[in-house]
């Protein structure tokens, strides 16, 4: 009942966007030239945009591919494929003017990496926004398939003594994730911690971009990596390996992607930045219909985006996982999230989680402001806006920047108004 509720709503909110982006155009044909550009319209036509081939970048691909960006003015938006979150970072350092780009789907804590200098050459700070998320849930936690035996599940405890004993023998444990300090990052080390496994003294994290996991999972390179979809599907439907849990089953509606933009092109372009934001709340709308799932899953599987057959997409896009050793779920609600349950709204009190893990693992230091430095780069208000513009539905705005108190599944307990207690709760950590 929930879910035929959510899909009326979302034709609604589509049908009554599409009548006042026809009254916009009427207006824009009515005026001299130039005229509209001259009011409220965007300042620039287009934006250079990158994006990794995982499944959440679905909002930036629906709104090039259904022309979503051209119907808010913005009609040459580039959305360009990035090669790591090494290559997405590197280019947002450098800035659209300069052949990088001026945005991006984004790991949600690299705007915080970036705009500390942490993670940049020479600590050199560049300012990032994060706008918008771009989805909630559905990355996956994978194992090779000589783990099987273990019947390794959400509980990682169970591979202790398998890893101690290849480390016994002289063998390295390589655990792979797609950026240090990421979300994948921090979804494997939690599981890890809660199963007692320490990610910085009983395995050797490695970095992989997203495309080259089931790749580098086939020829023996890693034991477990984390990563989105569809790549922990396909590793299933290759017979490489097998899901051990997916990061909905640790922290269900969890926060992943963020759309980023540099904080100088916001400055810029104010207008262009709220309509970006419209086309790409339009999408998420679309995306998160389950009529447009088969869809939405072959204009991924397409070669100028991810190039995978859709088969490898469609199935966690639709809430159905098989993990690839004997269990298949249907139904599970661990569906990717696009637009619903205010998957698209970026909860400050979600940024200041990812922020304590990164102190958590001395990313960050004991002493960051966390409260200071989210403000400082969540642009919640962009989102506000653009969702008043689009005319969406009250029930969609979030009350709150926060959240509220978030639980996970070994019970520990994130309150955003005292992440220090959050940390003191912890066994496993770099962090004092």
């Amino acid at each position: 009942m929930t879910k035929n509720t959510g899909m009326h709503i979302t034709r609604r909110q589509i049908l009554k966007v599409s009548s006042a982006a026809a009254v916009i155009s009427a207006a824009r044909l009515a005026l001299p030239s130039g005229a509209f550009a001259a009011g409220s319209g965007p300042e620039v036509s287009g934006v250079k945009l990158g994006f990794i081939a995982l499944t959440d970048a679905a909002p930036l691909v629906i709104a090039k591919e259904k022309g979503l960006f051209e119907k808010h003015g913005l009609p040459d938006v580039e959305v360009l494929k990035q090669a790591s979150w090494g290559a997405t970072r590197d280019n947002l350092v450098l800035g659209g003017a300069a052949n990088g780009i001026d945005g991006a789907h984004i790991l949600t804590p690299m705007p915080y990496l970036i705009s500390t200098g942490k993670v940049t050459q020479n600590n050199v700070p560049v300012p990032i926004s994060i706008v918008a998320r771009l989805n909630l849930d559905s990355q996956g936690i994978s194992v090779a398939k000589e783990y099987a035996e273990t019947g390794v599940q959400i509980d990682a405890s169970k591979l202790k003594e398998a890893f101690a004993a290849k480390k016994a023998a002289g063998n390295e444990i390589k655990v792979a994730m797609t950026f240090p300090g990421g979300t994948h990052d921090l979804w494997i080390r939690y599981w890890l911690a809660a199963g007692g496994i320490d990610p910085d003294k009983d395995v050797s994290t490695i970095v992989v971009p997203p495309p080259q996991m089931v790749a580098n999972m086939k020829v023996g390179n890693m034991d477990a990596f984390c990563v989105g979809e569809p790549w922990n599907e396909q590793l299933v439907n290759q017979g490489i390996g097998f899901t051990a849990c997916t990061t909905g089953e640790l922290w269900k509606g969890h926060p992943e992607k963020a759309l980023g933009l540099r904080a100088d092109w916001i400055e810029k372009n104010p207008n262009a930045a709220k309509a970006l934001m419209m086309a790409v709340m339009e999408a998420q709308m679309w995306a998160d219909s389950m009529d447009n799932k088969e869809e939405l899953a072959t204009i991924l599987g397409k070669r100028q985006w991810f190039n995978v057959p859709p088969k490898d997409v469609a199935g966690r896009l639709k809430g159905t996982i098989n993990y690839g050793n004997g269990r298949v779920a249907e139904n599970t609600g661990l569906e990717m999230k696009f637009w619903k349950d205010h998957a698209s709204y970026p909860f400050k009190s979600h940024d200041a989680w990812f922020l304590t893990e990164n102190v958590r693992w001395g990313k960050f230091a004991p002493d960051t402001d966390i409260k200071g430095l989210v403000d400082k780069v969540n642009r919640e208000d962009i989102w506000r806006a653009a969702a008043s513009d689009l005319g969406v539905a009250a029930a969609d705005i979030p009350g709150s920047t926060s959240r509220g108190v978030e639980t996970f599944f070994d019970g520990k307990v994130f309150d955003p108004a005292n992440p220090q207690a959050y940390l003191d709760s912890l066994t496993i950590k770099a962090a004092a």
